[in-house]
């Protein structure tokens, strides 16, 4: 009677051994993005920019929040307001946890994006969208730190231009770390769902 008190405390602690292993390793299980994850890159290290109220910006401003960087410009035809209204859904088919979120759209056009024009333009997706600008050189280091290709393109009429640029987003996770980058129309579903996973 003694050996089988003895055994079956053995088996209730193996087991609880295994379930307290099994959970420990469900905690260790790496996130399954639908973005690319770029974690431990050196992308994205320098965000020292000006928002669109004056404000001197860096990324130790937007700790606490997933943080959404896109490069784009506000007479862009179709890319920077198509990424914009993505977010704005993505935002609301997270409830609460959008409140978490910030969007800081930053202009490679800082000629023609004055801060009273960026303001205008990204508030009217969403009255918490930020933009940020600098002047040229610092667009150019900026645009550097993540890589971002950008450059005038002269247009039919004299002296007119648009940007190219790079189309995608870059996100950061709560602590300031940037994890993912997503590719232009990557969808709501996907984003919400790597955003839910940084949050």
């Amino acid at each position: 009677m003694a050996e089988f008190a003895v055994s079956r405390r053995f088996v209730l602690r193996a087991g609880a051994a295994a379930v307290a292993a099994a959970m420990l390793a469900a905690c260790e299980k790496k996130p399954s993005f639908n973005s690319t994850d770029v974690s431990g890159s050196d992308l994205g290290t320098d965000l020292s920019l000006t928002d669109s109220n004056g404000q001197a910006r860096t990324l130790q401003d937007f700790k606490g929040k997933v943080l959404v960087v896109f490069f784009g410009f506000v007479q862009c035809p179709d890319v920077c307001p198509t990424t914009l209204a993505e977010f704005v859904q993505v935002k609301n088919s997270l409830g609460k946890d959008g409140d978490k979120v910030q969007v800081a759209f930053v202009t490679v056009d800082p000629e023609r994006d004055t801060p009273e024009i960026l303001r205008a333009y990204v508030t009217q997706f969403d009255p918490g969208f930020l933009g940020l600008r600098g002047d040229a050189d610092a667009t150019a280091r900026v645009a550097k730190s993540f890589k971002v290709f950008y450059a005038k393109v002269p247009g039919k009429e004299p002296g007119s231009y648009t940007m190219d640029h790079t189309a995608g987003v870059y996100i950061y996770d709560p602590e300031g770390h940037l994890r993912l980058f997503a590719r232009h129309n990557a969808g709501v579903d996907a984003l919400a769902s790597d955003i839910r996973q940084l949050l």
